[in-house]
């Protein structure tokens, strides 16, 4: 008989590589074709220590007892059909006791769900307490099924030990492969979490930097912890401007990651400790870290880098001052991210009027101890280009990353300090989205309102978005072209008015800047003000283009070429050979 090894099917593999890395070894197969795959691969590996029961009931309660004597994580292995339905009352067991049972139903494709296909169930939604957590694993196909298995058999296990462990179960696709030739299991990326009790590892890499996303308040504890961790470890903070991070290590890098013929080797990292949540700076996330810490309280795998390493479920503050004893280091990594941004921002082109024309004339100019708000996309990623005062709290709603609520967002923040200035930049499809908040009775005198009013979604006639290859056809509905009022003289001007608004507006720079200084006046104005500019998208595409090739360097013209030449797919290739 031919030898057998590892099944091809590549989500096994990483099934069993992981198993093995965490050193959970006790299995506890029942019969059935729908998991020979898996059964079939373990079953001649010497490391497994295997089981049979016929009876899935029995097999449940059997995981329950080896689990509770040996202390040992156990994995249950069936079939399709009612199989999995047995495993309930051993599991509802293990779940009232905290046992780490793994429960390992084997599934035909789950697209066959629904469609009368024989010994095909639906195990998609589990009992709330028979299990804490049950992840869908699908046949890999490509880069991205393996990446999302992996992160999802990674957080499977993982749960086994969280906060007090308990079982698991997973449903794993299977597409009865009969190739069983794979002699050795490929790498496969393995996650960590650790807490406050567990011994940490050590961070000895020399190239380390903090990537904050958006953030709630830091309190001046967290704020010295992370710059006595900069200052020992030769770090910076990326931030933008939904950071809240202000310390002496703060780098607001986008207008050089934004960089289309220019690639700074700032961004090649070892280590990338991620805090945080969502970011609006998506030139930041292509950062080129070989491994990402990410530190949560939550403890939960988020893996925006496609590089987690390990998960620190501790509070951020305990994190950094653990990892911030020791002597002060060189202020190169700083120095040399300041110059860069430096460089960059002292070879600005002239821009049309648009928003990044704007951005460049006012983010200096707002009021130190000022709140900023900055609607989503095109707002914020032109602002992202240019710092403010340290002292102003800049704010986006990224958590959801949609037009609505911006103007009522910024209005529930202006009411916390009603002597404290509060300046929102909204898009005009955003701000007919949410205008009706302007007519609320606690609308203050300390609120104003810059509205960029181009007449459409203006994104989506950028140069480098996808909707652009359409051109002017993009208006009609992916622009959403022409709606209130196709950039009235009046309309918004009535309406600001009509409910106590000082207003003002402009056509050409000239009409900008002579009402600025009212705008970013650092005095309580007698109303509340709104300023109304307009722009077109032809000018915002174009000032966009030229934010993003302000600078060159030799890889980044190759990258530049490399793309014109072979198109998305090539440059995806060339990365994997070049490993930039």
């Amino acid at each position: 008989m031919e030898e057998k090894h590892y099944t091809s099917e590549r989500a096994i593999q990483i099934l069993i590589s992981l198993l093995k890395a965490h050193n959970i070894k006790k299995v506890i197969a029942s019969p059935g074709a729908t998991n020979v795959t898996f059964v079939g691969s373990i079953m001649h590996d010497s490391f497994f220590e295997i089981y049979s029961c016929v009876d899935e009931r029995s097999a449940a309660y059997m995981a329950c007892g080896l689990a509770a004597q040996s202390g040992e994580p156990v994995v249950l292995s069936c079939t399709g059909a009612t199989a999995s339905r047995n495993y309930m009352p051993g599991l509802t067991e293990a779940y009232y006791r905290k046992l780490p049972v793994l429960a390992v139903t084997s599934t035909q494709d789950m697209s066959r769900i629904g469609h009368l296909r024989a010994q095909v169930i639906d195990r998609r939604t589990p009992l709330n307490d028979i299990v804490k957590l049950s992840e869908q694993i699908q046949y890999v196909k490509d880069e991205t099924d393996e990446w999302d298995v992996n992160i999802k058999l990674n957080r499977a296990i993982l749960e086994l030990y969280h906060r007090g462990g308990g079982p698991v179960h997973i449903n794993l696709t299977t597409n009865y492969s009969k190739d069983y030739s794979i002699k050795e299991l490929p790498e496969t990326r393995i996650i960590k979490r650790y807490t406050q009790k567990d011994t940490l590892p050590v961070l000895s890499d020399e190239k380390v930097a903090v990537f904050v996303g958006n953030h709630k308040k830091f309190s001046e504890k967290e704020t010295k912890a992370i710059d006595n961790f900069c200052a020992v470890h030769n770090a910076v903070v990326f931030c933008d401007h939904t950071s809240g991070y202000y310390g002496k290590y703060r780098v607001q890098f986008a207008i050089v990651m934004s960089q289309e013929m220019q690639i700074t080797p700032l961004r090649n990292l070892d280590t990338l400790i991620h805090i945080g949540e969502v970011s609006g700076d998506s030139p930041s996330l292509s950062l080129n870290a070989s491994k990402v810490w990410r530190v949560s309280e939550d403890g939960e795998l988020r893996d925006t880098f496609r590089k987690l390493d390990s998960v620190f479920e501790m509070p951020e503050d305990f994190f950094f001052e653990y990892y911030g004893k020791g002597e002060a280091k060189s202020s190169s990594f700083l120095e040399n991210c300041l110059d860069e941004i430096e460089k960059v921002r002292s070879s600005l082109p002239e821009l049309p009027l648009s928003n990044a024309w704007i951005a460049s004339k006012t983010a200096h100019l707002i009021p130190k101890n000022s709140i900023l708000h900055l609607s989503i996309y095109n707002t914020l990623r032109n602002w992202n280009f240019f710092d403010v005062d340290k002292s102003i709290e800049t704010s986006c709603n990224t958590g959801g990353f949609g037009i609505d609520g911006i103007l009522s967002t910024a209005l529930g923040a202006s009411l916390d300090n009603k002597e404290r200035l509060t300046f929102v930049v909204i898009g005009d499809l955003a701000f007919f989205y949410d205008m009706n908040t302007l007519g609320n009775r606690h609308v203050n005198n300390n609120l104003r309102v810059l509205l960029v009013n181009n007449g459409k979604g203006t994104e989506f006639r950028n140069y480098n978005h996808p909707g652009a290859i359409f051109g002017d056809e993009s208006d009609i509905y992916i622009a959403a072209a022409g709606h209130f009022g196709n950039k009235s003289d009046i309309l918004v001007k009535h309406y600001a008015e009509d409910l106590g608004f000082e207003y003002y507006s402009a056509k050409t720079k000239e009409e900008y800047l002579e009402n600025l200084d009212r705008f970013v006046s650092s005095e309580l104005t007698e109303k509340p003000i709104f300023f109304e500019v307009f722009t077109n998208s032809e000018d915002e595409s174009n000032a966009l283009k030229a934010m993003r090739n302000i600078s060159s360097n030799t890889v980044g013209k190759m990258r530049g070429l490399v793309k014109d030449v072979i198109g998305r797919k090539g440059v995806d290739f060339a990365k994997k050979i070049i490993k930039r």
